[in-house]
C-alpha cells in the first residue's frame, strides 16, 4: 500500500513489457547484423542461457516475499524464533570449540598445538566426531549470519528510521533527485563490497554468471539479497527522504540499469565522462583480469572515478566468472557459491578462518583453500 492507502505500484514490474519489447529489438538487430561466419559473437542470444536469465529474474520478483517470510521470524528480539536461533547459534559454536580442541590434542600425539601450529589428519579420512565438528562450524557460521542480516535489516529499515524523527522533505522534485542520487552513490558502495566480500558475492554472483551479454543479462538477478548485510538505503530517511521515494529510486535505478546490457550501443562520447554506460558495464562483466571489480556505478561513473575503480574498456571483454560454473541450472546458478562457502568453513580448523571464508573476498578465499588443502595434503 501506498502513504495515502492507494496500491502501490513498483515501477520495475509496469516496466517489464518495456523490457521484453527492448530484449525482441536486440534480437531483431542481431539477426540483421550477423556475426561473421566462424566468429561466435558473445552478445547474441542463446535459448538455454536466456531462458536461465529469465528465470532468475522472475525468481528475484518472488524470492523477496518468501525469504521475508522464511527470516522475518528468526530476527532476534523480535521474531518468534529470534531466540531459538541464537541458542543454535552459541550451542554450535562451542560443540565446534570443543571438537577443535579434542582434534587438535588427538593431532599433537596428546599435547595441544602452540600457538599458530597447523594440525591435520592427512590420512584424508574423517571420524565421527570431526563430522559432527564441521557440521557444527557451519550451523555456527550460518546462524550468525542469519541473525546479522535480520537485526541489521530490522534496525535499519527506511521506515523505521524516518520515524525516528521529524524532517520530512516532501515529495517533491528536490526531494525525489536527492533520492535518486542518494540512492546511487550508496549502491557504488553495496556493488563495491558485493564483489570483495564473499557473503556479499554469494548473492551477486549470479549476475555475473552468464558468459553472454545481452539485455536477458540484465534480469539474470540475486535471490538471496535478504540474507546479507549492507549499508542500508534506509539512511536517506534520516536525511528526510520518505520511503515512497526511496523505492522510487530503488525502481528508477534498477530500471536505469537494464538497457546498459548490450553489445549492440558502442561509445556515446562525452557523456562516458558522467554516466555508467553499456561500454563501462561490459567492464564490469568482464573476468579479464585488468576488468576485475571495476566500474560499480549504477546511474553515474563519477563514483568508480573518484574512488579509483574506474576502468575504460579497451581489450575485447571476456564474460562470466573466473571459474565458470557450466551451468544453466537455476537452482545451481543461485546456490553454488554458498555450497563453497559452506564447504569452505566446514574443512577450517580456526574461527578466524571459517569467519574469513564468510566476510572476506573472493581472492582471499580461493588463495586460504590453496594453503589449507597443502597443510592438510589434499590434493582436491
Amino acid at each position: 500500500m501506498s502513504d495515502d492507502g492507494g496500491v502501490k505500484i513498483d515501477l520495475t514490474v509496469l516496466a517489464i513489457p518495456a523490457f521484453v519489447g527492448a530484449m525482441g529489438a536486440e534480437y531483431a538487430w542481431q539477426r540483421r547484423h550477423p556475426a561473421p561466419a566462424g566468429q561466435p559473437r558473445t552478445g547474441d542470444y542463446e535459448l538455454k542461457d536466456t531462458l536461465a536469465s529469465l528465470t532468475m529474474g522472475v525468481g528475484s520478483l518472488i524470492a523477496p516475499y518468501a525469504v521475508k517470510r522464511l527470516i522475518t521470524p528468526l530476527t532476534p528480539g523480535r521474531g518468534r524464533f529470534g531466540k531459538a536461533l541464537v541458542g543454535v547459534g552459541l550451542a554450535a559454536a562451542a560443540v565446534t570449540t570443543v571438537g577443535d580442541i579434542l582434534a587438535a590434542r588427538r593431532a599433537a600425539g596428546g599435547r595441544l598445538p602452540e600457538a599458530g601450529e597447523v594440525q591435520g589428519d592427512r590420512s584424508g579420512r574423517h571420524t565421527g566426531r570431526e563430522a559432527i565438528t564441521r557440521a557444527s562450524a557451519v550451523a555456527a557460521v550460518a546462524a550468525t549470519a542469519v541473525a546479522s542480516a535480520t537485526t541489521w535489516a530490522a534496525t535499519t529499515g527506511g521506515q523505521r528510521l524516518f520515524e525516528r524523527h521529524g524532517r520530512d522533505l516532501g515529495s517533491g522534485p528536490g526531494a525525489l533527485a536527492l533520492a535518486i542520487l542518494g540512492w546511487d552513490a550508496i549502491y557504488y558502495w553495496n556493488h563495491r563490497l558485493s564483489h570483495e566480500s564473499r557473503w556479499l558475492w554469494a548473492v551477486h554472483v549470479v549476475h555475473h554468471s552468464s558468459e553472454r551479454y545481452n539485455l536477458s543479462t540484465a534480469l539474470r538477478q540475486p535471490v538471496a539479497e535478504g540474507v546479507a548485510m549492507t549499508v542500508p538505503y534506509g539512511l536517506l530517511a534520516l536525511l528526510g527522504v520518505r520511503p515512497a521515494l526511496i523505492e522510487q529510486a530503488r525502481a528508477l535505478n534498477l530500471i536505469y540499469q537494464f538497457w546498459i546490457h548490450t553489445e549492440v550501443i558502442g561509445s556515446l562520447g562525452s557523456l562516458e565522462r558522467i554516466l555508467n554506460t553499456p561500454s563501462h558495464h561490459r567492464v564490469h562483466h568482464g573476468s579479464n583480469r585488468r576488468y576485475l571489480d571495476r566500474n560499480h556505478g549504477s546511474i553515474l561513473i563519477i563514483w568508480d572515478r573518484l574512488f579509483g575503480t574506474f576502468e575504460p574498456e579497451g581489450e575485447p571483454v571476456v564474460y562470466g566468472l573466473t571459474r565458470n560454473i557450466d551451468t544453466f541450472n537455476p537452482v545451481r546458478i543461485a546456490t553454488h557459491e554458498w555450497r563453497d562457502i559452506a564447504r569452505d568453513i566446514a574443512r577450517s580448523r580456526t574461527w578466524a578462518d571459517r569467519f574469513g571464508f564468510l566476510v572476506r573476498g573472493p581472492g582471499w578465499a580461493y588463495r586460504r583453500r590453496a594453503e589449507l588443502a597443502v597443510s592438510r595434503g589434499d590434493s582436491r
